[in-house]
């Protein structure tokens, strides 16, 4: 019973250790190497996407406290003369 259970312990790693060295060495060939850049392009455009909006968002809020600091948003309240 003891040759069987280690045997089949056995099998279990190797079968394992197969898969993780195939999807290592696919990561290795031209197409994962070009899967892979593709992904990290992708991130990279998302990430430089995500930080062009909080800037505009920054820059909107920063413009709207410098306008009220300098009352450039105030309304004149009076209608001008004719």
């Amino acid at each position: 019973m003891k040759r069987l259970f280690w045997l089949a312990m056995g099998v279990t790693i190797g079968a394992l250790l197969v898969r993780k060295v195939s999807r290592a060495m696919e990561k290795l060939t031209p197409r994962g190497m070009a899967t892979g850049l593709g992904a990290g392009l992708r991130e990279l455009a998302d990430a430089i996407r995500d930080f062009a909006a909080d800037v505009r968002e920054a820059m909107s809020e920063r413009e709207t406290e410098l306008r009220q600091a300098t009352g450039l948003d105030r309304r004149t309240e009076t209608a001008p003369s004719e």
